[in-house]
């Protein structure tokens, strides 16, 4: 019997497989391409811990379950991205070097052989699983992985970080600025009207241009895909961040599990703050798949959710990496489809897959949230994608060419809204962003206090980026191009200001009725300005209407009539996002989370009326 048999044998002992037999299942793990631990782990399932005991067993080394603890080591790579294929690391035990391995199956037959020509390094190597020789490297190479998650992105654009250019000068300069712009705009057709009234008129009309521009844009009909065969795709890694979400560890788990995608192939990453005990103490009771792994983030400053991915970053080992919040249930051709996309295109580096709303119909705000974000996802960003111009990405279900999102410094770990950040360096690099025919459910806030929250931050996020990347609005021009750079400031800054100018707009008019003045008196610019406000409400009512009929959820259009009023409290958001700017500028809302109650799965929009085609809810373990 040949030495890889042999050791098979040994792995599975407990099979007690003829040799014939054992050489088709070495075939088999051959042919997938997979390491045949890993295969033997995630096909046939053996726990990993057992497999290395055995493998030890076999090549007459030392074994333990894991790293004793109190032991202590130094991790700095050069490159700390080598961290995701270390599988040996020496630390010193009372005065000599012991080397702990996780090694691969033909490393321990090479491992075995060595041994027998120098008998002494029994004493010098223990094998490890591979789990534990990741979490304790982790945990040796803290310092540095906070370190290159505060600084990476400042290294590579030291003229575009929140962390450097947001200084207390700034932030206020920017909120007196906001409060600036609204009057001018109010005072326009009183002052100066030659100069601020063509201003006045781009600014507010811009936005809606583009908006009602996308609603005439079809929805492209998405390029129809071939599952390839399981050998045929790429190792993939899921990033999922949490903190302080317990409750919705075992929906994650079942939602990660249900993936069409080889589960050797899959890289699933838990990221969770140190901080979080009962988090970790959750992920942890789900571990033993080789699928899934934690990694348990060093506390430190800032403490945010880009902070934690690019900790985290590292550690992937995938082509591909994806990232999943904690409410998040993909479909489960998400991954492989994504995959099918980057291999057929060379040239993208980055997908956003449609955010569809659960809970549409749990309440009034739930509703209003779906509308916005079917609105979002299926008709502007598809439009955005197909002109080729910034698209504002989501804080989920965005995947990414791991080397592409390393090459342009990952993530902005003192932004509060880091998908609209992320999406403006990938602009700036003009790299190729599109939209992904497939779906990812999750719930809106269902309360005043978490959605106020969730929203403060997010305009918080928006003005952060606004401020950092018009730095130098030259260079900004000249990395974007002209057309690209027109349509995000005005995208960007109408998304800021609209709202509050919204309230400012509401406002005065409610002065004018209580004053017993009428809305119209005859004059132009009363006039103008209340036809410019019809029209934003035009289009984004309308925006919303055909969203919803294009993930399936028509029945929640009536609420979308209610608009204004969102709009309001979106306002009231905008104006304390401006002042928290000032006061704690990186300082993240936890939103809070609740696993998908029956009700909200029987309701949640199953398909769309035109492409693309969104998958049943599946059920999951709550």
């Amino acid at each position: 019997m040949s030495e890889a048999l042999s050791l098979l044998n040994a792995i599975l002992a407990d099979n007690r497989l003829e040799e014939a037999q054992l050489a088709a299942t070495l075939d088999a793990a051959l042919a997938s391409e997979v390491d045949v631990f890993r295969y033997c782990a995630t096909t046939l399932g053996i726990p990993p811990s057992v497999i290395m005991e055995r493998a030890a067993g076999w090549s007459g080394y030392l074994f333990a379950h894991a790293i004793p603890p109190g032991l202590r080591g130094s991790v700095e790579p050069t490159r700390l991205e080598a961290l995701a294929e270390v599988r040996l690391f020496r630390i010193n035990v009372h005065g000599r070097d012991i080397a702990f391995a996780a090694p691969e199956f033909f490393s321990v037959i090479r491992m075995k052989r060595r041994l027998a020509t120098k008998p002494i390094l029994h004493d010098y190597i223990c094998l490890v699983p591979e789990a534990a020789l990741r979490e304790y490297l982790v945990d040796a190479a803290g310092p540095a992985l906070v370190d290159g998650a505060r600084q990476n992105l400042a290294r590579r654009w030291p003229y575009a970080t929140a962390q450097l250019e947001l200084t207390r000068t700034v932030r206020l300069g920017f909120a007196v600025g906001l409060v600036a712009l609204v009057i001018i705009v109010l005072i326009a057709p009183h002052f100066a009207q030659v100069l601020l009234l063509p201003f006045v008129v781009v600014l507010l009309l811009a936005p809606t241009a583009i908006r009602l521009a996308a609603l005439f844009e079809p929805l492209p009909s998405p390029p129809v895909l071939r599952r390839p065969a399981d050998e045929e795709l790429p190792v993939y890694t899921v990033l999922i961040p949490l903190h302080s979400e317990a409750a919705m560890v075992p929906q994650l788990f079942a939602a990660m599990r249900a993936l069409d995608y080889p589960a050797a192939r899959l890289d699933i990453k838990f990221v969770v703050e140190e901080t979080s005990s009962e988090t970790i103490a959750a992920v942890r009771a789900g571990l033993g798949d080789p699928r899934f792994s934690l990694v348990a983030v060093t506390d430190s400053r800032p403490r945010t959710k880009p902070k934690a991915l690019d900790f985290a970053l590292p550690l992937c080992r995938g082509d591909f990496v994806v990232v999943f919040d904690a409410e998040d249930i993909p479909d489960p051709d998400q991954l492989w489809k994504a995959a099918v996309r980057f291999r057929d295109d060379p040239e993208l580096v980055c997908l956003q897959a449609h955010l569809v709303i659960s809970n549409g119909r749990r309440n009034w705000l739930a509703g209003q949230f779906a509308g916005e974000y079917a609105g979002l996802f299926t008709v502007l960003l598809p439009a955005l994608a197909r002109w080729r111009m910034p698209m504002p990405l989501g804080g989920t279900s965005n995947h990414f060419r791991l080397d592409a999102l390393r090459h342009i410094g990952g993530w902005d770990a003192f932004n509060v809204t880091e998908d609209a950040d992320l999406g403006t360096r990938l602009a700036r690099r003009r790299l190729r962003v599109d939209v992904l025919a497939s779906a990812t459910r999750e719930a809106a806030p269902t309360r005043f206090r978490p959605w106020f929250g969730q929203r403060t931050r997010w305009m918080k996020g928006w003005m952060q980026t606004y401020i950092v990347h018009n730095n130098s609005p030259t260079r900004l021009r000249e990395e974007m191009g002209l057309h690209a750079f027109l349509v995000w400031e005005a995208l960007v800054l109408g998304m800021i200001v609209a709202p509050v100018l919204h309230c400012a707009f509401l406002a005065t008019f409610a002065i004018r009725v209580a004053l017993g003045a009428p809305l119209l008196d005859g004059s132009l610019w009363p006039a103008f300005y209340f036809a410019i406000l019809a029209v934003g409400y035009g289009s984004a009512v309308a925006t919303g209407l055909v969203g919803l009929g294009r993930v399936g959820a028509a029945h929640l259009r009536l609420s979308q009539l209610s608009l204004p009023l969102y709009w309001a409290l979106v306002g009231a958001a905008t104006a304390n996002a401006a002042w928290d700017l000032v006061r704690r500028p990186f300082h993240w809302f936890k939103s809070p989370h609740q696993p998908v109650s029956a009700a909200d799965r029987a309701t949640s929009p199953k398909a769309t009326t035109g492409q693309p085609q969104l998958q049943p809810v599946p059920q999951l373990i709550t």
